[in-house]
């Protein structure tokens, strides 16, 4: 990556730090940030929503929102809406007044460098010619009770029943760009799971106390599966989290606290941010204070490629979801994805639409009626000239400590088990 584009970020991400689940880039070396590390602080920012907009022709605004001049529009209506109206102004005014264009210094370089769909190392609306193709998505989702059904229901373009830009893929298309930084494989496949049903009631997301959220699998009576990055806080492990699942069940969701975990003895959050090293060793088992899988029931887990071999695992169907962070409170996943490349680090590659929230979220293969999870989302490799490469740690990785964690012979609260090597890429 250029070292300008790495300065550019590295200045952007260290004045947007009042979000938890931030990496804490401040005084970062930023020669040393990775593609990663960048794409880590984009997917993993939330910001509030508000109703609201600003009519072009009377634009005026400050920079007084604590969103301000981080290269993303938050004022409502024309961006985010995070930011009251008007106190977004540098970040917004081009797009307000229409004038798009490609002031960036990154401009015509063959790559959109807006955040978001992007790299983020430019202002919205300053890298038009890269991102034309990307423009129609900017701040659009599919967070509305109907998406995904075929039908456009926006007001203006359908019958209203959505809120406006609330159901993107059935209004302007599922199509996407191969180039987008976004976790998307050319066309968004991804369907609305029930959350009340076998074996989606088993999926949840667990909530920090730091801050952010991440997907979660019941794998046990009390013991969940997700990624080691979800309970990393700037390096130092912090588990305190609320797990919630069962969204659609007729009596309400269920939660739990976390009480224990576990993580790869080999696990480190700098190198695994800064590089392609470790990526097998993204992965926590987590245990709760109430054996919500006795209620509910749990899925099953699996080595696959121990078990069908190379080819055999890349021949599977694969189910996966997530708590996606642009289909609101649903779980939204993909039915008959595939292992793409099997890696010796305990990872694979795949094509399931994945996006931000996916964090940690299952891959399961089914025989019957029983679901066994078989790798977790992770994170992504830069492929020059190519779409991202889109990881996710095998279960492999970590089976080998399953039956001890279930039966509370070894965690965070025990004792810890030696280091294991991992062979390398």
């Amino acid at each position: 990556m250029r070292t300008g584009l790495i300065a550019a970020l590295a200045a952007m991400m260290c004045v947007a730090t009042s979000q938890a689940d931030e990496p804490r880039l401040e005084g970062a070396n930023s020669d040393a940030l990775s593609s990663r590390e960048i794409t880590r602080w984009l997917h993993r920012i939330q910001k509030p929503t508000r109703d609201g907009g600003v009519s072009a022709s009377s634009y005026r605004g400050v920079d007084t929102c604590q969103w301000a001049n981080d290269g993303e529009c938050d004022d409502p209506g024309i961006g985010t809406g995070a930011c009251e109206q008007g106190t977004d102004y540098s970040d917004c005014w081009r797009i307000a007044e229409g004038v798009e264009d490609d002031s960036c210094q990154w401009a015509n370089d063959g790559e959109c460098d807006e955040p978001g769909f992007g790299t983020g190392a430019c202002t919205q609306a300053t890298d038009l010619t890269d991102c034309g193709a990307v423009i129609d998505l900017r701040f659009r989702n599919d967070s509305c009770e109907t998406a995904f059904d075929g039908v456009c229901n926006e007001p203006g373009i359908g019958d209203g029943r959505c809120d406006a830009r609330t159901d993107r893929a059935d209004c302007i298309g599922r199509e996407r760009p191969l180039t987008i930084n976004d976790h998307f494989f050319g066309r968004d496949d991804r369907v609305f799971m029930d959350t009340a049903a076998a074996p989606w009631n088993a999926v949840g997301q667990i909530d920090m106390e730091a801050g952010g959220a991440c997907t979660a699998t019941l794998i046990a009576d009390d013991v969940l599966i997700t990624a080691a990055h979800c309970i990393d806080d700037d390096g130092r492990i912090d588990a305190r989290a609320v797990f919630t699942t069962g969204y659609d069940r007729r009596g309400g969701p269920l939660e739990a606290r976390v009480t224990d975990y576990m993580i790869d003895p080999n696990w480190d959050d700098q190198r695994f941010s800064s590089t392609d090293e470790i990526d097998g060793t993204d992965w926590a088992l987590l245990r709760i204070d109430r054996p919500l899988g006795a209620e509910i029931g749990h899925v099953g887990v699996r080595g696959l490629v121990q078990t069908a071999g190379n080819n055999g695992a890349r021949q599977a169907d694969l189910y996966q979801a997530g708590y996606s962070w642009d289909t609101g409170a649903h779980l939204s996943g993909n039915i008959g994805c595939r292992i793409t490349e099997v890696f010796n680090d305990n990872t694979m590659a795949h094509n399931c639409d994945t996006t931000r929230g996916d964090s940690g979220s299952p891959f399961m293969v089914r025989e019957g009626n029983q679901y066994f999870v078989i790798a977790t989302d992770s994170n992504f490799r830069s492929n020059p000239g190519g779409p991202m490469i889109y990881i996710s740690v095998r279960s492999e990785a970590w089976l080998q400590y399953y039956d001890d964690f279930v039966a509370g012979r070894i965690g965070n609260n025990g004792s810890s088990p030696a280091p294991v090597g991992k062979p390398l890429k």
